[in-house]
């Protein structure tokens, strides 16, 4: 059937062309990647998501192949973005998921854009308040590795990812390095962004129903499961045995059944 085939294509909006990949058709899943990942992250998730509903997703602006945005990058921006690929599509109304820095912006986009979310899915979200950004104000850069004519950058980049990843998935650092490579010269911008982002004050204007999802083995996002609960009423939880910062394309079976079964109900 024509709607379970993976198509790509590129939104042509104000500020420029957003690129997504898309699967299936019904009511619409907009997929969120963390930093600096790109659409790729969900590659196996699409397909089984989309065997029930309209999977999308996209690559952030200022990451994959979207546009640059002539801003800084912040989380607004990227919010931003996302409401012009929905309006490009003509989607009033979609559900989001996000992954790390892809669940910070679905928070903004749920808490500034309520009327165009139905329900919501944060995947290892980091909640990020007043506490946690002294804690990151210390922090060294994660991904920042300074160009160096010997190649020797790309091992820094690998090894600098290689203890969030499972030891025997050489295949998935591979493709976090690709997407890391076409944003080297703002490689870091995402996570700055969360770090700056005042989600305290965001999260708890959520009205949409909410699943926060975190795996057990990713130190960034499954000690901070519960305060992002805590902080969205009515919301519910699910911890992933097992699950590392690429949770996503690490057990994509798991992950999209948590996911449908979170979105089939009434």
């Amino acid at each position: 059937m024509e709607g379970s085939r993976l198509r790509k294509g590129y939104a042509d909006t104000t500020e420029g062309q957003i690129h997504y990949a898309t699967v299936g058709q019904g009511k619409p899943v907009l997929l969120l990647h963390q930093t600096p990942r790109s659409w790729d992250e969900y590659r196996e998730v699409l397909p089984l998501i989309g065997k029930k509903y309209r999977a999308i997703a996209m690559d952030t602006v200022g990451f994959g192949d979207s546009y640059r945005p002539k801003k800084k990058g912040s989380i607004e921006v990227y919010a931003q973005g996302v409401i012009r690929l929905l309006d490009v599509l003509s989607i009033d109304r979609t559900s989001l998921v996000g992954h790390h820095t892809g669940g910070v912006i679905a928070v903004e986009i749920a808490a500034a854009y309520p009327e165009r979310v139905d329900k919501l899915v944060l995947s290892s979200t980091p909640f990020v308040d007043a506490e946690d950004r002294k804690r990151r104000k210390t922090r060294p850069a994660i991904d920042e590795v300074e160009l160096r004519e010997d190649g020797s950058h790309l091992t820094e980049l690998w090894q600098r990812r290689m203890a969030f990843y499972p030891k025997d998935r050489p295949d998935l650092l591979t493709r976090f390095v690709i997407d890391a490579l076409k944003v080297n010269d703002r490689i870091e911008e995402g996570h700055r962004s969360v770090n700056a982002y005042k989600m305290e004050n965001k999260a708890p204007l959520i009205k949409a129903p909410t699943l926060v999802i975190a795996g057990t083995e990713d130190p960034f996002s499954y000690p901070r499961m519960m305060p992002l609960a805590n902080s969205i009423r009515g919301s519910k939880t699910v911890a992933i045995k097992g699950g590392m910062v690429p949770m996503v394309d690490q057990m994509p079976e798991a992950f999209a059944k948590i996911v449908i079964d979170f979105l089939d109900v009434a």
